[in-house]
């Protein structure tokens, strides 16, 4: 699936709820599934700076495509990593970096966090983005 496609899903997927409540918890439960780094690899440089949790990113680069891991300390963050992970896992380099990621818009996920969290969120997906800088340099 594409990018566009994964975003169009988890939009739907957020509109069979009426509340945020509801929608909170459904991104805690997402966190339950988020593909989990590895202990040895949650190190400083794998440590997201900008979030009010702790949140550990890493990246593998394989046939051209890229495969995010990722924890947190704070179910909400782990939720939230999962779904971009979600949207970005498997896709090239070039995919992510054209990537706007509108889904986090369309959910209204940036107006329902704390200023603190949305300023992870958005230190997230600038993190993963320079993952993907990354290998598309080292190609």
């Amino acid at each position: 699936m594409t990018i566009e496609e994964i975003s169009n899903s988890i939009i739907d997927e957020f509109a069979s709820f009426d509340e945020w409540l509801d929608k909170y918890a459904y991104i805690i439960e997402l966190g339950k599934d988020c593909p989990v780094i590895e202990e040895k690899d949650k190190t400083e440089n794998n440590l997201i700076k900008g979030c009010q949790s702790r949140v550990w990113l890493s990246c593998e680069h394989h046939d051209g495509k890229l495969w995010f891991k990722a924890d947190s300390d704070a179910v909400i963050t782990k939720g939230i990593i999962s779904l971009l992970i979600r949207a970005l896992n498997g896709q090239t380099p070039k995919d992510i970096l054209d990537a706007d990621l509108h889904f986090i818009d369309a959910i209204g996920l940036k107006e329902h966090l704390s200023p603190t969290r949305s300023n992870g969120l958005t230190a997230m997906v600038k993190q993963m983005k320079m993952y993907a800088l990354a290998f598309s340099i080292a190609q």
